[in-house]
């Protein structure tokens, strides 16, 4: 039945429903998708209610005991205080996959504390049997506490709405629920109000649905689904998903995967995405306008949330994971294309890209601690740091990309198979240049310094907890990770995983051909080796560390793209790779008052979009084009 309404703040590019030939691959798209656990069992999905329902009487008697024997409130009244659990994120959304992690809010009446939530609260669930692998992230952005109740992971929120009772129908679409909250209640409250948001602005929910489940398989097979390293996160792909829902309404689940690869390869960015017509609430919170706020006009692929106060959920993104985002969308799209006129597998799309294959140099970031229970929480604050690495490798005229794999691994080095510990990959491409000194101590250290400064601070840190940064060669990979883990990420090419078995023999004759000279030039390459006194920079002792940190890591990051940013050569693809470059050993510094300054994503203030426009950038101009 095709969707007549109108979804968006532009007309749809192509209304046509879906052909035969559509259904069919949608049909071995969700095939292929419940072969590879993106679906939960119905007594897996009967499991999660009943958790959700066990945490949901807990909060309840949690509120009800604080009520009488904290706050001192009549029986009476505490009886009718109520409070309740929210979901959000992919299980509210209907795509949860097998081991999927619960997003949840603990939604409070008005004389329940935050403080009561991570102190009285936090002791109720530690006592539970149910309960395991809990920590408390009270000074997060979003503060929130982590645990698995019966082996499911869940990442609980706190808000206290400004009511004496929050009954189980409570309207929390209703803006009026947020005046008088603070700001991070209303962060807190978000998730839920943008995830029913997401769900009314889409035509048919469960094609939006399955395409959202194919969209997260391939950007984790892909390497680009990450929100703290700086990829898009599970909110910002759904919005991508119900963006192109919009613009091809009655679509197959097939065929809007192949469109989201083809509107955002195409997409002119830093143009924003928007799924409604944003607003101003009058609640004085702020939102996202690059006419008002100056920050926002250096993010890079801003997609807005569609709930007031409408925010950004891609203002991690850098120059680099800017790059692989939009190379991944380009690549895929020829992928899909391919599937789709050849009527294949969709196996070729869901292959992981040959990472470790890519680059020739490699930093490793380590993060170790000596017993679970810390690493859990080290685990976490090393990896929210590293896109400030990554920012400051940016800066670096002498190095050409910068691709930060998203997954951890264990390593096979002797110096950590004894402890809990985990291991990300940065994947580094340097320019061409015979006379090249490279020296990037200065950004390892400042990282390192500035990961046990934050967690001194934070009173996080606790003895035995390491992060170190070591500098690896392509034919070094052996020595940290298992054969199968890189059989995996050095699979065959894209292009070569997709080539059709129908080619001519001399096709292949010709590609061999080819491939075997791109070999010859590899190995006639001279490599760009960093000096080997630049890397393996480990922290000795607590002792120059300062009491408290020079900045927060905001203020850093805003420095780092802010006030210099970052380099347009990594998006522009405009590197003069035969010129000579010569490093001195400071030119790699985070203080980069001898850079030029950055251009700014908007360059005046006559060039900020009007955000009650779309910006499409040229979509709904490209209709013809994009429908074909």
């Amino acid at each position: 039945m095709e969707n007549s309404q109108t979804f968006g703040m532009t007309s749809a590019i192509n209304t046509a429903p879906p052909k035969e030939s559509d259904i069919t691959l949608t049909k071995k798209l969700e095939e292929y998708l419940r072969e590879c656990g993106m679906f939960e069992t119905d007594a897996e999905l009967h499991h999660r209610f009943e958790v959700l329902g066990k945490l949901n009487n807990l909060v309840k008697e949690w509120i009800k005991d604080i009520s009488l024997n904290v706050k001192h409130m009549p029986p009476q009244v505490a009886e009718t205080v109520g409070g309740k659990i929210c979901t959000f994120g992919s299980f509210r959304l209907g795509v949860a996959g097998k081991g999927a992690d619960i997003d949840a809010l603990c939604v409070a009446p008005r004389h329940i504390d935050r403080s009561d939530y991570f102190t009285s609260f936090y002791e109720l669930l530690k006592r539970q049997p149910e309960v395991s692998d809990m920590r408390a992230v009270e000074d997060a952005f979003v503060p929130v506490i982590k645990m698995k109740y019966e082996g499911i992971e869940i990442d609980m929120l706190f808000a206290r709405l400004a009511l004496k009772e929050v009954p189980d129908d409570v309207d929390l679409k209703d803006d009026k629920i947020l005046k008088n909250l603070d700001e991070k209640c209303v962060r807190s409250l978000n998730g839920c109000r943008v995830t029913d948001e997401i769900l009314r602005q889409v035509p048919n929910r469960e094609t939006f649905k399955l395409a959202l489940r194919a969209i997260k398989l391939w950007a984790k097979r892909y390497g680009v689904y990450s929100n703290v390293l700086g990829y898009l996160g599970g909110v910002s792909w759904a919005m991508l998903v119900a963006r192109t829902c919009q613009l091809y309404p009655n679509a197959a689940a097939s065929t809007i995967v192949e469109k989201l690869f083809l509107v955002f390869s195409r997409w002119s960015w830093p143009a924003p995405v928007y799924l409604k017509q944003p607003y101003d609430a009058k609640l004085l919170f702020k939102v996202w306008d690059p006419r008002l706020n100056i920050q926002d006009r250096f993010h890079l692929m801003p997609i807005i949330t569609p709930a007031y106060p409408q925010q950004n959920s891609t203002f991690n993104i850098s120059q680099s994971t800017k790059a692989v985002l939009v190379e991944a969308f380009h690549t895929s799209l020829e992928t899909t294309q391919k599937i789709i006129a050849e009527k294949s597998s969709w196996e070729p799309l869901f292959t992981p890209p040959n990472f470790f294959s890519k680059y020739k140099h490699f930093l490793v970031v380590l993060a170790s601690a000596k017993t679970s229970e810390d690493f859990l929480e080290w685990y976490g604050l090393v990896e929210s740091r590293i896109r400030l690495l990554i920012v400051s490798l940016e800066y670096n005229h002498a190095i050409k990309t910068i691709h930060i794999n998203p997954t951890s691994f264990t390593t096979q080095d002797e110096e950590y198979v004894n402890k809990p510990h985990a291991a990300w990959f940065i994947g580094i491409e340097f320019k061409k240049s015979e006379n090249i000194n490279i020296d990037l101590t200065n950004d390892i250290n400042k990282f390192v310094e500035f990961v046990y400064v934050k967690s001194t601070y934070n009173k996080a840190y606790k003895d035995g907890m390491e992060v170190n940064c070591k500098y690896v060669k392509r034919k070094q990979l052996s020595q940290y990770l298992s054969q199968e883990n890189l059989d995996r990420y050095r699979g065959s090419s894209r292009a070569s995983s997709t080539s059709s078995h129908h080619q001519q023999p001399h096709q292949n004759q010709q590609q061999q051909q080819q491939q075997q000279q791109q070999q010859q030039q590899q190995q006639n390459e001279q490599e760009q080796t960093p000096h080997s006194n630049c890397f393996g920079v480990k922290r000795k002792s607590d002792a120059c560390l300062p009491a408290s940190p020079d900045t927060n890591d905001v203020e850093v990051y805003k420095k780092l793209r802010g006030e210099h940013g970052t380099q347009n050569e990594l998006a522009n693809g405009n590197e003069d790779e035969t010129s000579t470059t010569s490093l001195s050993s400071n030119s790699c510094s985070t203080d980069l008052s001898s850079h030029p300054p950055r251009p700014s994503s908007v360059n005046s203030i006559s060039q900020i979009p009007n955000i009650n426009e779309d910006i499409s950038s040229g979509v709904t101009q490209q209709a013809v084009q994009l429908s074909s």
